[in-house]
């Protein structure tokens, strides 16, 4: 039983995404002032961090705000499917800016990328709604 992502969850991934990337920002800022370099991140790093946000959320407030724990194992199965082009568009998009392999920029391109994904997919691919 699939359909596409309604409009709830789109707002819903799209905040987690954006908490998830200031967070990387804040974490950044905070090693640098201590005197130390960020490590490489990789966009497989940043879809578990976004599966682990969704499990938590879901877990503590997914009935109020319409998330189903289904929601959270077709998100797991998409970002399975989505993750080698996900992976290569992050890899291409870095390369071509020259830019470090931070953790926010990393996690900023990839749930782009991810995000481009599940919208490029046909409506009878998506996730299952409420």
């Amino acid at each position: 039983m699939t359909m596409r992502l309604s409009g709830r969850q789109i707002g819903l991934l799209k905040e987690y995404m954006h908490d998830l990337v200031e967070q990387a920002k804040q974490d950044e800022a905070t090693t640098e002032a201590f005197g130390y370099s960020s490590k490489p991140y990789r966009a497989d790093e940043a879809i578990s961090d976004l599966l682990a946000i969704l499990d938590d959320r879901i877990e503590s407030e997914g009935v109020q705000v319409g998330l189903s724990i289904e929601f959270l194992h077709h998100m797991w199965t998409l970002c399975n499917q989505a993750n080698v082009q996900v992976q290569d568009t992050v890899w291409l998009k870095r390369s071509l800016d020259g830019e470090p392999a931070t953790k926010a920029k990393v996690r900023e391109l990839t749930y782009r990328a991810l995000l481009e994904y599940l919208e490029s997919l046909p409506e009878n691919l998506r996730l299952s709604s409420d």
